[in-house]
């Protein structure tokens, strides 16, 4: 059989090219096609860790952010699963960080040393858990400039992600 020449060359070079892209990326073709299908009852896992009902007395969840927020996101093929919640609290920073220092270290977490100059970083099971002041640049940053987080106090969020199917370690 004869194939013709004009067909084979611009497969070759699609492929050629295929093949040099996942080589100086590092990854192949079937990491670049994973995506969030099946990961519903990781998410649920997730959503529903007590960790993130935890919170200091006064703190109740912000306006607008009532429910846990829990999703997935795909990217360069790693999936990751991730649950949040956002809290108001009319107390300190200081006070915030000392009640998830203690119910994080009841909880299983341990610190995790690349956290930053806050500590309020933990890893556990291949989970990462944060606590993250909010602000008025961060509200922006996130696209939430305009949903009201709290009347007054210290707004802060409170997370946890994994990576699913042997993804990377999640961590700070």
């Amino acid at each position: 059989m004869h194939v013709p020449t004009g067909a084979v060359r611009p497969t070759a070079l699609l492929l050629a090219s295929v093949l040099a892209a996942a080589t100086l990326t590092g990854c192949t073709l079937l990491e670049l096609t994973r995506d969030c299908e099946g990961t519903a009852a990781r998410l649920e896992e997730l959503a529903a860790l007590g960790i993130l009902g935890s919170r200091p007395d006064g703190a109740t969840p912000a306006r607008g952010f009532e429910e846990v927020d829990a999703g997935c996101r795909a990217d360069s093929g790693e999936v990751v699963v991730h649950a949040e919640r956002v809290y108001a609290f009319p107390g300190t920073r200081v006070e915030v960080a000392a009640h998830y220092r203690k119910a994080a270290a009841r909880d299983g977490w341990e610190p995790d040393g690349a956290a930053g100059p806050d500590g309020l970083c933990f890893v556990r099971d291949g989970m990462a858990l944060w606590v993250v002041p909010l602000t008025a640049e961060s509200l922006m940053e996130d696209g939430l400039g305009g949903r009201s987080h709290s009347a007054t106090g210290a707004g802060y969020s409170i997370g946890v992600e994994t990576h699913v199917d042997g993804g990377s370690e999640a961590g700070c």
